[in-house]
């Protein structure tokens, strides 16, 4: 039976970094890929639309994935677990969201599935179950690490995607 952490209801039996909370997500994202290439088309009337919106929700994913790694700097790291020697992040695309990267995984997935497959849809919302759990293990992390945290998600109340989640 995996031990838990009380702060935040999570398995800590995937890595004392979170190694397999990034695993899981990385298989998430290629199931993703490989739903996207391998399953039905859309039908032909909602093609060019479905391209369309698909396409700008993509490219709004990498802005956001970006703008989330560049704003961390140094301290990027692939795991939920912050960096010893990091600094909590506020501003740029923090000071709007609290997991730019993950809203970004998402809306990417989300698009690929629009200009893809239908089928890419079943990935992206287990994903995104996937990632809200992720998303507690790493805040409980964050409320240990960081005295500020706290104050810092009452303040920025978004978890993923500006306006929306």
């Amino acid at each position: 039976m995996p031990m838990t952490d009380r702060r935040c209801r999570q398995p800590t039996a995937l890595g004392r970094r979170g190694g397999g909370w990034v695993a899981i997500q990385v298989t998430l994202l290629a199931v993703a890929v490989a739903a996207g290439m391998l399953g039905t088309s859309w039908p032909p009337a909602a093609q060019l639309w479905l391209w369309i919106g698909g396409s700008v929700v993509l490219v709004s994913g990498l802005a956001l994935l970006v703008g989330g790694g560049v704003g961390l700097g140094r301290q990027l790291t692939p795991f939920p677990k912050p960096a010893k020697t990091g600094a909590l992040r506020e501003d740029g695309v923090y000071g709007l969201v609290r997991h730019p990267m993950y809203g970004g995984a998402l809306l990417v997935m989300l698009g690929w599935s629009l200009v893809s497959s239908p089928l890419a849809l079943v990935p992206f919302a287990l994903a995104g179950v996937f990632l809200d759990a992720k998303r507690r293990r790493k805040e409980a992390w964050m409320l240990a690490q960081y005295p500020g945290y706290g104050q810092y998600r009452l303040h920025v109340r978004r978890q993923f995607i500006p306006l929306v989640w």
